[in-house]
């Protein structure tokens, strides 16, 4: 038989043992399956396939970025929306969700959690691999087990922790079924598994393994479970004081405890301290280079920043092209210093580039649905840093394309002098779509209205296709896209972990302190002293602001920690527009009641371009309801779940099976 053949049937045939527990129920299948076992980890070839399908748990309903096919949670906060299956998007936003729903994450986490521990408990087995070659698998498989908890944590709060020692496949379903460990004991074993995992990994992928588990994805991920747990919603919450496991154990500690955000600062120090990774940036261009690289927009002079190369200053960058090319395709995950950890582009039907297609206007052959709110237009600052909420929305339209770039003519000036990252991530009404993969020279320049007697705009022919705000999604999407000459998406890289969040989250922390903490370092050889220092959060959150183009907030912010709190979400919102953490920020935050209860405004899509005034004036979307209930804290644990392990216990406010 063919050697790949063969390896493929045998992987098939023990993942189908595995889960048929009636067949290892005997003596006979065990002994069967042991040998099966001793097979795989004995050879290189076969153990290498056994962790690489222990990977593709990560894709698919487990996606961080993906089109709302995959996962719902990149579209149903605050900040953008789908406009087709508009059925589903409402029973999202209203919460008439059901215990059914989207709950393919549960089993296939919990099946990477269990394949990674036979992998953990089996590779030394390989005499094929050398010892440093066992020991970096055994910690990929260490990290994507902590990984998987740490999935279903963020989504359902506290879970099952399955017993670490090995599998005995005797056991019925009903013997290895355990009841829901309490949040902060999650919180513990997942960080010391990120912890022991990271003290293996190596520092960097190749080319070759681009994807797998590193020693700063390991470290990131410990930051970001940290961070979660000294949060609002899981940190002295009285809130959740009535989820319980079956003999009544609170699950969720209702003492507040300041230290666990020391644990998180220094959890994000400690990837800070790798010197592995930083900010990236793109090149200054003192004019046009080309189609699709325009000259650079240079930010508002500005004493301390303009004059100075980053990251004291923004001389040498070009704020908007570095950051639309980390995510539209322009720079591969190798050559990207700021991605930590990403599935790359496997993310099967429903990957970014669907994202893409869903945001491109139907003059470009896209599917002309997905947008944002007017709440995350207006979050984006303008060019010299200022907030637009401090004055009234400006009226009037551009008259050229010159006297106030990058807008076009008959742009509304509301949209003026913004931020690099709002032209990066917005497509405003009137906004020039590059298609410069195009053969004919009238489509490479493509502007677009949503008017309702224009193309894009709102249509009686197809009332689920348009965008419904008004403000379209540019993020992601690359100049050379195109679905006008046979379909091209540039293919994009996942930013699943990046260290821009990083330093947030370290900031973060760092303001919530009330006095100073020494925690050890992950390697447990040294202590990393936190403390709610002004200069170190200014240094950090500088980086971030910088990049974009704009100042750095004064010392007025940064001494008052109910300011710096109110800025750090707000940049936040801003910089990981759109990367799957809005949904899970505002409950850690216990900022969704408000935030998702409001309503949602955007511009009146029933105006045409002759009423182009009443077009920009804000007014609700009808179309895109919002609620906010409690029980939309966690997502409810299914009932068939809850049928099979008795043990188990349902999220508040959601129905028990019976």
């Amino acid at each position: 038989m063919n050697k790949y053949i063969y390896t493929a049937t045998l992987s098939v045939l023990l993942l189908s043992l595995l889960a048929c527990k009636k067949y290892l129920n005997t003596e006979h299948y065990f002994k069967e399956d042991r040998l099966s076992l001793d097979k795989v980890f004995t050879n290189k070839d076969y153990s290498n396939q056994w962790l690489a399908d222990v990977y593709t748990h990560l894709r698919g309903s487990n996606a961080e970025v993906a089109s709302k096919g995959l996962t719902p949670f990149n579209f149903i906060s605050d900040d953008m929306f789908f406009g087709d299956r508009s059925n589903a998007y409402k029973r999202f936003k209203n919460g008439e969700y059901t215990e059914g729903d989207e709950q393919g994450s549960w089993g296939s986490c919990y099946e990477g959690i269990r394949n990674a521990s036979i992998f953990i408990h089996n590779i030394d087995l390989n005499k094929e691999m050398t010892a440093n070659e066992v020991a970096d698998t055994k910690a990929q498989a260490r990290f994507l087990r902590a990984y998987y908890y740490w999935l279903l944590l963020r989504k359902y709060g506290p879970i099952p922790l399955l017993p670490d020692e090995g599998e005995d496949y005797t056991k019925s379903y009903q013997e290895i079924a355990r009841p829901r460990s309490s949040y902060d004991e999650c919180v513990a074993f997942i960080t010391s598994e990120f912890a022991e995992a990271a003290k293996y990994l190596s520092l960097s992928n190749t080319n070759r393994d681009k994807g797998r588990a590193t020693r700063g994805a390991a470290l990131a991920a410990r930051a970001k479970v940290y961070l979660f747990a000294a949060s609002p919603l899981f940190n002295g919450n009285p809130g959740l004081a009535g989820l319980v496991d079956h003999e009544g154990r609170q699950l969720v500690s209702q003492q507040y405890n300041n230290e666990k955000w020391a644990r998180a600062a220094a959890a994000a120090k400690d990837v800070i301290n790798m010197n592995a990774y930083r900010l990236f940036t793109a090149p200054f261009k003192a004019a046009d280079q080309g189609p699709g690289q325009a000259k650079t927009i240079v930010p508002p002079y500005n004493a301390k920043y303009s004059d100075q190369n980053f990251p004291m200053g923004w001389k040498n960058i070009d704020p908007f092209e570095s950051y639309r090319q980390l995510f539209n395709g322009a720079i591969s995950y190798s050559d990207n210093p700021e991605l930590i950890f990403s599935r790359v582009t496997e993310q099967s039907s429903e990957g970014i580039d669907q994202m893409v297609l869903h945001q491109m206007p139907f003059s470009m052959k896209g599917w002309n649905t997905h947008g944002i709110t007017q709440k995350q237009a207006d979050a984006y600052s303008m060019n010299d840093g200022t907030n637009i909420a401090t004055s009234p929305r400006r009226q009037g339209y551009t008259t050229d394309a010159s006297s106030h770039l990058p807008l076009p003519a008959k742009v509304s000036l509301q949209y003026a002098e913004r931020e690099p990252r709002f032209y990066a991530s917005v497509a405003y009404n009137g906004s020039i779509w590059e298609n410069i993969s195009a053969l004919r020279p009238d489509d490479r320049h493509i502007q677009v209205f949503y008017y309702r007697d224009h193309s894009n705009g709102k249509q009686a022919s197809s009332p689920d296709f348009y965008i419904r705000t008004g403000l379209g999604i540019k993020k992601y999407y690359n100049p050379i896209d195109s679905y006008m000459e046979g379909g091209f998406i540039v293919p994009k890289v996942e930013p699943a972990m990046r260290y821009a969040d990083i330093l947030l989250i370290y900031a973060e922390a760092l303001n919530e302190l009330t006095g100073s903490y020494s925690i050890p370092s992950y390697t447990g050889t040294e202590t990393i002293t936190v403390t709610r220092d002004m200069a170190e959060m200014s240094k950090y959150i500088s980086e971030v602001r910088i990049r974009a183009g704009v100042p750095d907030y004064g010392n007025d912010v940064y001494g008052s920690p109910e300011l710096l709190r109110k800025a750090i979400k707000r940049e936040r919102q801003i910089e990981l527009f759109a990367e799957g953490q809005r949904y899970f920020d505002l409950r850690r935050w216990k900022d969704a009641p408000v935030e998702e209860a409001t309503p949602v405004v955007g511009c009146n899509m029933n105006m045409t371009e002759s009423q182009r005034e009443l077009f920009d004036t804000p007014v609700p979307i009808p179309s895109l309801p919002t609620i906010f209930v409690d029980k939309m804290y966690l997502w409810p644990i299914s009932h068939s779940e809850l049928r099979k392990n008795r043990k188990l216990t349902q999220n508040p406010g959601w129905t028990t099976f019976n």
